[in-house]
């Protein structure tokens, strides 16, 4: 076992740890008498500090992997992986500078300290090449979650979400080790490549399909997908607004890529492509027969949420809750992109298949990463201006929002530029994410059920506007009951005005974050 090599891959999450002991060194030693304004800013401001450094760890460790014995790696900081991380790390930042002229707990310096360390497992499920390192970093995510959730100790609403989501992420996790276990039965190894070059060879079996549906299972409840979303709409409404930015953002961004670390062909990046020709290709064929059944699960799942969640929206009456659904809804669009890689098809042999183009899902997969990027960089936003409404009225009600564009200006027009973006306006950048997400599904497949789900997704996002667009009559068509003015946190202001900027700077030059992610 060679420490340095797992210390290099490991260095972003050992940056945001040790960030988190000196939060918690400062808070509760060198501040513990300081009023709490102060102890905020200090801890965020130190928070800020360990995600910078460990943005600049991150360069650090770009292709480094781990295993054990020569073994196939258990981490590997492969560029999609790093991607992801840097995503994590940024929208982790911001959600602590939200805490500005925050209220709703005096222990801060434990929420900064529990944030970060719920990033440090983010990072680990991006890295992941292994089960057990998964389900390490599942754990050491969701239960920061569940004490984020109910960080607001005075609030019943708070604890009553966070004891909804342990129930169902217990149960998630029960879902999921069951499916590893399962995974582990059928390969005699925990590691991803080798799982799957197992089954590549084996063939399809009843006990795969199992297997499958209890992992899809169990990170459906990750991503808040249909049939395994309920807990999303409690936690949102009742975990204080930080909290639910970050469960909203960076556990979104950090689930979607374990789920499409496990659902890509690692085969054709990874896997053998040397020796016995006819054996490779015989393996790879069965492999390339086996995915779109799979596939076939996700698909239903997709289609589901995105029902469900747009029409669920339609009828709420809190804020918090109508983001909850829409994050159902853009569950669902995510989980189309990841179902629909493009398997081997032919007319070429499966083994030229792999050597002519080595990358087949490349153009998918990075449409996937642009629109969990953007959307989580999007939800921070639109959480820091529910908070501040929240602050201002006591509720997050549509009705908390009439006149907003009389009482702060600014604040209304963060708001418009962050729904219209997650509507799929142009020239937004939601519009940009939602376009290559479908451009990619049709380039990808040319069939009808993929046109049709297409379809379906255009049809439901255009269901999502107007539920959209009746926050945003409030804040700018129905007058105001009360016209005192709102004032802003100048830290959470400039925060607010940046995100904006960038949707919409994004928006309008779209391959600024493209081509960089074009390249994993």
């Amino acid at each position: 076992m060679n420490y340095t090599d797992l210390f290099r891959v490991t260095l972003p999450e050992t940056v945001l740890e040790i960030a988190a002991l000196l939060v918690l060194v400062v808070d509760l030693g060198l501040l513990r008498k300081a009023a709490l304004k102060v102890r905020l800013a200090v801890a965020a401001a130190l928070g800020v500090g360990g995600c910078c450094v460990a943005l600049w760890a991150l360069a650090l460790s770009a292709g480094a992997g781990f295993g054990v014995s020569g073994e196939l790696p258990m981490l590997y900081q492969s560029r999609f992986a790093m991607e992801a991380q840097a995503g994590i790390l940024i929208l982790t930042a911001l959600t602590l500078l939200l805490l500005f002229d925050s209220i709703f707990t005096k222990h801060i310096g434990e929420f900064v300290a529990v944030v970060l360390m719920a990033a440090a497992g983010g990072l680990l499920i991006s890295a992941a090449q292994d089960l057990l390192v998964i389900f390490i970093g599942l754990e050491l995510l969701s239960l920061g979650l569940y004490i984020l959730t109910a960080f607001a100790k005075t609030s019943g609403k708070s604890a009553e979400a966070a004891m909804k989501y342990y129930l169902f992420g217990g149960m998630s996790a029960a879902f999921l080790l069951f499916g590893f276990s399962y995974f582990y039965g059928l390969s005699g190894s925990t590691n991803l490549l080798q799982i799957q070059w197992s089954i590549a060879q084996s063939g399809a079996s009843p006990l795969l399909y199992l297997a499958w549906i209890l992992v899809v299972a169990g990170l459906g409840f990750k991503v808040a997908a249909v049939p395994f979303h309920l807990w999303a709409p409690d936690a949102y409404e009742g975990a204080p607004a930080p909290a639910a930015a970050f469960i909203a953002s960076v556990s979104k961004v950090a689930s979607f890529a374990l789920l499409i670390t496990i659902s890509l062909n690692w085969l054709v990046h990874n896997g053998p492509i040397s020796g016995d020709r006819t054996a490779i290709e015989h393996a790879l064929n069965q492999y390339y027969q086996t995915w779109p059944h799979l596939a076939s699960i996700l698909l239903v799942i997709a289609a589901a949420s995105m029902i469900v969640g747009n029409l669920a929206a339609l009828a709420q009456v809190s804020v918090r809750r109508l983001l909850a659904y829409s994050a159902i809804a853009h569950a669902g669009y995510i989980l189309l992109g990841i179902a629909t890689q493009r398997a081997y098809t032919g007319p070429e042999t499966a083994f030229e298949f792999v050597l002519a183009t080595n990358a087949p899902t490349h153009r998918t997969l990075a449409a996937v990463l642009y629109y969990v990027l953007t959307y989580g960089l999007t939800t921070v936003g639109a959480f820091g201006v529910i908070a501040v409404v929240e602050r201002a009225t006591g509720s997050d009600r549509l009705d908390s929002f009439l006149g907003l564009h009389k009482r702060n200006p600014v604040l209304a027009g963060i708001l418009l530029v962050l729904f219209l973006s997650l509507a799929g306006i142009p020239p937004l950048v939601g519009f940009w994410a939602k376009f290559n997400l479908f451009a990619a599904v049709l380039g990808e497949h040319a069939g009808t059920v993929p046109f049709a789900l297409v379809c379906l997704a255009i049809a439901m996002s255009a269901v999502s506007l107007y539920y959209y667009l009746q926050v945003l009559k409030r804040a700018y068509v129905m007058p105001a009951v009360d016209e005192s003015p709102i004032k802003v946190h100048p830290v959470v202001l400039a925060v607010l005005v940046a995100i904006a900027a960038a949707v919409l700077l994004l928006g309008i030059f779209p391959t600024l974050l493209g081509k960089w992610i074009e390249g994993f």
